[in-house]
């Protein structure tokens, strides 16, 4: 137990000890006065020293972070026995030892049963405090690193991202001046129409590069021209079939995937007029696909590699479905995923900081609610037992609700530890975990 909470018992200790003397004892002596306080001194560091102890030994084998469920049975089966015993240790030193107001076998005979009952009450009231501070304590401490991972996950995904995206700009310029200077030795008009267009399809680069999806519609128009830039190199010998479904349209993919893609075929494939390299660009399924036939050319050099692994990586990025590449000795086929809905942000297939912050906030209520009804049990069940007692003790009405409402807190207690629906949930995450691993 820290310093600041002993000097804090002492206070709370001496101040029982002057209510007790002052309003309860008849005979006011300095024994009387020294035994008030020394009792006082012994309940309260026994009952509360025991419960911080027994406490801190469960935060360490048992974290409540790790094992909600299994620290709170383990919680509420020790609070019992050790407050129970406790207790029995602390009134048989009151009245048998300090006071002599009974002996060993009439304390044990039931004499003393209701004052043993009433404060262990008062002990599990002290002990609830204490775990559910404890709990808190460590919830907050849980909710604040959960928050600042899923911050780092957030950062680190959108720092991805944005290396992947600024990977296009340079690239794409790269390779279509490679074109163009090709373009100004074999034939200047074109290498002119080509600049113009060029700088078409440029624009629509620096405008749709900082975007996480687009349009399908955006996209193929982009396409169209992109090809119509290709054919200004390569003439007859590229041919481009475009059949995309309209209601894909709406739909959404990675921004310049299909420039990307179409890149790729012109790059890995030979085309001449006599065998011209045929790309279709057609809707299947669920999926956006690019297709050539397979006219695979001699590298010079290695490739960068970096178009159709850049596409792949922005995907996984923004969802869980997988970009698909088939190959076959006759063709090669690139399946880009169709999206229905645009994400807000990058983090979707993550839980975002402020998810786990109401999720937190929300299972901190939940608790809160369950030990504010457990402390007003703890003290007004034991006011009615004082109330009967003083007023009817022949009529023992105290019973039913103390029942009553002690089946409503167990029933709290059950729903706030999670050995319900919360257990349930918890289950089916698991397997689904699992199967996906």
């Amino acid at each position: 137990m820290k310093r600041r909470n002993l000097i804090t018992l002492c206070w709370i200790s001496l101040a029982t000890s002057m209510i007790f003397f002052f309003g309860f004892t008849d005979e006011k002596t300095l024994n009387n006065f020294l035994l008030t306080v020394v009792v006082c001194f012994m309940y309260s560091f026994v009952l509360a020293m025991g419960n911080s102890y027994i406490n801190d030994f469960l935060n360490k084998r048992f974290p409540w972070s790790e094992a909600t469920t299994r620290r709170a049975i383990i919680s509420i089966v020790s609070i019992l026995i050790a407050n129970t015993i406790m207790v029995y240790f602390c009134n048989y030193m009151n009245f048998v030892v300090f006071q002599k107001a009974a002996t060993t076998e009439e304390y044990f005979s039931g004499k003393f049963s209701f004052i043993n009952w009433f404060t262990i009450n008062i002990a599990l009231l002290i002990s609830a405090f204490l775990h559910a501070k404890g709990f808190m304590e460590e919830l907050k401490k849980t909710s604040r690193k959960e928050v600042v991972e899923q911050k780092l996950i957030a950062k680190s995904a959108n720092a991805q991202f944005e290396s992947l995206k600024n990977q296009l700009d340079p690239h794409f310029l790269f390779n279509s001046l490679n074109v163009l200077s090709s373009l100004i030795d074999e034939n200047p008009n074109q290498a002119q129409k080509f600049t113009v267009s060029m700088s078409k399809i440029y624009r629509y680069v620096l405008e749709q590069k900082d975007k996480e999806l687009v349009t399908v519609e955006d996209e193929i128009e982009f396409a169209r021209t992109y090809c119509e830039l290709l054919k200004t190199r390569f003439e007859d010998s590229v041919d481009f079939i475009f059949d995309v479904r309209k209601e894909d349209y709406r739909r959404f993919v990675v921004p310049l995937s299909l420039q990307l893609l179409l890149e790729n075929c012109i790059k890995h494939n030979f085309a001449t007029s006599s065998r011209p390299l045929i790309i279709k660009i057609f809707s299947e399924n669920d999926t956006l696909c690019i297709e050539n036939n397979l006219q695979v050319r001699e590298q010079i050099k290695e490739s960068s590699g970096i178009g159709l692994a850049n596409i792949v990586q922005r995907y996984s990025l923004l969802t869980k479905r997988n970009v698909f590449i088939e190959k076959s000795e006759d063709y090669f086929k690139v399946k880009l995923p169709v999206l229905v809905s645009k994400p807000n942000e990058i983090s979707i297939k993550t839980d975002t900081s402020d998810k786990a912050y109401e999720r937190a906030q929300k299972r901190v209520k939940e608790l809160k609610s369950f030990y504010s009804n457990l402390t007003s049990y703890c003290i007004v069940i034991p006011s009615l037992v004082i109330i009967n007692l003083i007023t009817s003790p022949n009529h023992l009405w105290f019973y039913y609700p103390m029942l009553g409402w002690g089946i409503g807190v167990a029933a709290h207690g059950v729903s706030a530890f999670g050995l319900g629906k919360r257990w349930e949930d918890k289950k089916i995450r698991e397997i689904l975990e699992k199967q996906n691993k």
